[in-house]
């Protein structure tokens, strides 16, 4: 059987961050849930916590050029 490319949760996050969150990706043009997975991979590259693979794929779409 072929592994899913996403996985779904539930996340309880409070209002005032919620609304933050919500805030920040209207700002960006991306949807809240587009920003909560930018958010958690941009958290997990700058971490080193990424799979190789996946840290490679980012550093090439990575055209901003700061850490």
């Amino acid at each position: 059987m072929a592994k899913k490319a996403t996985k779904s949760f539930i996340l309880r996050v409070d209002s005032d961050t919620m609304d933050a969150i919500e805030k920040w990706a209207a700002d960006e043009f991306r949807s809240t849930n587009g920003q909560l997975q930018w958010i958690i991979t941009e958290a997990l590259r700058k971490a080193r916590r990424l799979p190789k693979k996946k840290r490679e794929t980012e550093n090439l779409t990575d055209d901003s050029g700061a850490d």
